[in-house]
């Protein structure tokens, strides 16, 4: 019988997730306009930026983020003076650090997306006398259902399978920071192996399915 820790832990998870990938959906929508449409000198450095969690340990991401994120920094202690706001080992933290951690596998399927846009639609929009932004809201976001449905799948699943960045920023605080990667990891080192199956299979079935409707929908979308 599944009991309240187990419910409450992945429902953390969950809202992790799904509070992420809203944030993450317009974040990304505005990076990568920026990356395909907007022409500046310095754009190669933010693109390698913003694709760096792709490659870098999640441990080296999350220690550099402990330390910009704590009290003793500036900016940490500039939260704490003037918003009364701690990110380190708090929900808020694990927002900001997901946000930072799952950018690229919202921004690049957006970007190819928006690369692959028929030119014609955005200057026939500005022939209209369109804006950018109605532009951008009402001719290229619709026509990138693709793109998007992707990111937002994307970006989901690695936020539900965090360990290294969530486990450095949010620790085992129970109901507040307690993800089901860490329930995992927790469950292991104190040998309850049937509760560490429960929160693997339930993460390992919900990786599967979001996967495989991304499979089907994207190939739906395509046509």
């Amino acid at each position: 019988m599944l009991d309240y820790a187990f419910l409450e832990t992945l429902w953390l998870t969950f809202k992790l997730a799904l509070i992420t990938t809203f944030f993450l959906f317009f974040i990304g929508i505005f990076i990568a306009y920026v990356f395909v449409f907007v022409k500046f000198p310095l754009k190669p450095i933010f693109q390698v930026i913003v694709a760096m969690p792709l490659v870098l340990p999640p441990s080296v991401l999350g220690f550099y983020l402990l330390v910009g994120l704590s009290p003793t920094s500036v900016f940490g202690a500039f939260l704490q003076k003037y918003f009364n706001l701690s990110l380190v080992f708090t929900f808020e933290g694990l927002v900001f650090a997901s946000v930072i951690f799952s950018l690229p596998f919202m921004v690049n399927p957006l970007q190819t997306a928006f690369s692959s846009l028929n030119s014609n639609l955005i200057d026939a929009s500005y022939t209209l006398g369109k804006s950018k932004i109605q532009t951008l809201f009402q001719v290229i976001v619709p026509n990138s259902k693709v793109g998007i449905f992707t990111g937002c799948a994307m970006a989901f699943a690695h936020t539900i399978g965090e360990f290294g960045v969530v486990m450095m920023i949010g620790g085992h605080k129970k109901g507040e920071t307690l993800v089901a990667s860490i329930a995992i990891y927790d469950e292991l080192e104190a040998l309850n192996y049937a509760n560490a199956h429960q929160y693997a299979f339930v993460l390992f079935t919900l990786s599967f399915i979001i996967l495989l409707s991304l499979y089907f929908v994207n190939k739906k979308l395509s046509y």
